[in-house]
């Protein structure tokens, strides 16, 4: 059976597609995944590990407000996240991991709680996840976990999850592509 990361690089390939990352709780696991498959460089533009909270309003444009009030662990994080790597290392399609890998409480949530985004291309400016200006995205997806685990459980699963929701965008796309419905529906490494 073919990775998810390897599923993301052959569909990205034949859409002519890049992809950017953004992780902080992942701390670079995503973009290892797709570093990993043979043929990556055709796609893959670059990741940002902002794990400082400040770094994800500096370097991704987070805003500063939403980080304030709410902290780095929360959807609206998540998606300009994902938005931010997108615009800034030029890619196609982003993707973002936040969360609480533990093992402490972090911004008032529990461990286990993850947010997964997606911003792709198709939508039109203003049409983000949360009806915001937070990019231009056809996915414009964010997913809420609750994971159970240890650290390295809660991170592992935090990448399949955010490939997962890639991939079923991905697939949208191009809804004929039944092998990228059937990986993800699938999962695994």
């Amino acid at each position: 059976m073919t990775s998810p990361a390897a599923e993301v690089v052959r569909l990205l390939t034949a859409q002519g597609r890049t992809l950017a990352v953004a992780e902080s709780l992942t701390g670079g696991l995503v973009a290892a995944r797709i570093t990993d498959v043979p043929g990556a460089s055709r796609v893959f533009r670059g990741s940002v590990t902002p794990y400082a909270t400040e770094l994800k309003r500096d370097l991704l444009g987070v805003d500063a407000a939403l980080l304030a009030e709410r902290g780095a662990v929360d959807p609206r994080v998540a998606a300009q996240m994902a938005a931010g790597v997108r615009r800034v290392l030029g890619a196609d399609w982003g993707i973002a991991t936040t969360g609480v890998a533990g093992p402490d409480p972090q911004d008032g949530q529990p461990v286990g709680t993850v947010y997964v985004a997606v911003e792709g291309p198709a939508q039109g400016p203003g049409q983000g996840p949360f009806g915001t200006n937070e990019g231009s995205a056809s996915g414009g997806k964010v997913e809420e976990l609750r994971l159970n685990g240890n650290r390295a459980e809660i991170r592992m699963e935090s990448v399949r999850s955010v490939l997962a929701l890639l991939l079923a965008e991905l697939a949208s796309e191009h809804p004929g592509n039944e092998r990228a419905q059937d990986t993800e529906r699938n999962g695994g490494f």
